[in-house]
């Protein structure tokens, strides 16, 4: 997506992140927002790369209040490696709201 070879529903770009809506939503608003700089896993984040992780955190609550999700709240999810069900290896951050949600998740 980040290369342009896959045509996401954008909702937002920069010049260090892109946010797109999710292609399967498990809820009535689902967005991913991720690096533009490849980073596999949550394992990879390291001093030199964090500052994009720090810029994409601070993109999430614009895009929430965009989507209407702000006030009622929504849930973050980032899964590492395969017994979380990473199924892509370039860290994402799944922004889900519109809903109430269940507790424990797993």
């Amino acid at each position: 997506m980040v290369r342009g070879e896959i045509a996401p529903k954008k909702l937002y770009e920069d010049d260090r992140v892109l946010a797109f809506h999710d292609i399967s939503p498990q809820a009535p608003v689902h967005f991913l927002v991720i690096p533009k700089s490849h980073i596999p896993t949550t394992n990879d984040v390291t001093k030199e790369n964090a500052d994009v992780l720090s810029h994409l955190f601070a993109v999430i609550p614009k895009l929430a209040k965009e989507q209407g999700i702000d006030q009622d709240g929504y849930r973050l999810v980032i899964n590492c490696n395969r017994n979380a069900l990473q199924t892509v290896f370039h860290i994402h951050v799944h922004v889900l709201g519109g809903r109430a949600f269940l507790w424990p998740p797993g």
